[in-house]
């Protein structure tokens, strides 16, 4: 038996993940393929691919870009979420701040340096035309449970992160979503260390056919909706609601999406330079 680690955020997104994994679908190739789930988000993910704690990660596009050409030995293997990301934008309940515009020059909160939540913040004040440089100020937070804590005793001012996984705590008078920030590219990539991929091309292959062809038919699942909003605490409309805006899928990035993150993420000065396609995929063709 093969044992694999990979890891991903503790959300819906990765659902197809633990139904595979219930059944027991790796078990039957031989594989032996735990889940870690990383409230972190992105930054302490590429941390543990970087540290060989996992081989495997499901991760946001951008992050892992900037990461591996910041020195994480890692690749994309595919994309898995090809539809955007829609950010929200919140801030506490009882905030004075009503509009985007208010937060020029406050300060977001974020789970660490290089995660998401980090790097969409620049997205969010270029889309607002702020001034990269002085317009933008940062409280590392951690996770969601810190951004709770810190923007309830005003550490921070606001907090960017996944619309729906954020939508209970809005509902229950937490936070207040004034606005969203949808990715221009599609959010979440499977990326593997490269001595992964070298030491395991089969097993990498066997694994990634599981996920895809649950993947494939996920929406027609029977009673999937229920079963989101159950496990992740949800309401059955914001479950159906996210469901037809999300698509999957099963092949690589494209080119043209690996250089429309990486014009982006140069133009805000996130990364020093753009790296060819071919060295930030892995292809098995």
């Amino acid at each position: 038996m093969k044992t694999v680690n990979i890891g991903g955020v503790p959300e819906h997104f990765n659902l197809a993940w633990y139904l595979t994994l219930k059944d027991g679908a790796y078990k039957k190739e031989g594989i032996n393929l735990r889940w870690k789930d990383y409230f972190g988000g992105t930054g302490q993910m590429n941390k543990a691919l970087r540290n060989k704690e996992i081989d495997l990660a499901v991760i946001l596009t951008e992050g892992v870009i900037k990461d591996i050409i910041d020195g994480n030995p890692s690749k994309i293997v595919q994309t898995f979420v090809k539809s955007p990301l829609v950010w929200g934008i919140h801030v506490a309940e009882d905030s004075k701040y009503k509009n985007v515009d208010d937060l020029k020059g406050k300060k977001a909160a974020i789970s660490r340096f290089g995660s998401g939540s980090h790097l969409m913040a620049y997205v969010n004040a270029q889309n607002n035309n702020w001034d990269l440089e002085t317009d933008l100020k940062f409280e590392v937070i951690r996770n969601l449970e810190g951004a709770v804590e810190g923007l309830t005793n005003q550490v921070a001012d606001y907090f960017m992160w996944e619309k729906f996984t954020t939508k209970p705590l809005v509902d229950s008078g937490v936070f207040r979503r004034i606005d969203e920030c949808p990715t221009p590219w599609p959010c979440f990539v499977i990326a593997a260390h490269s001595e992964f991929i070298k030491s395991n091309p089969e097993t990498l292959q066997t694994i990634l056919e599981i996920i895809n062809n649950t993947t494939l038919d996920f929406k027609s699942i029977p009673c999937i909706d229920s079963t989101i909003a159950n496990r992740y605490d949800q309401k059955l409309e914001d479950v159906q609601e996210w469901l037809s805006l999300t698509e999957w899928s099963q092949d690589q990035v494209s080119e043209d999406v690996i250089n429309k993150v990486q014009d982006q993420l140069l133009a805000l000065n996130i990364i020093p330079e753009k790296w060819q396609y071919k060295d930030l995929i892995y292809s098995n063709k």
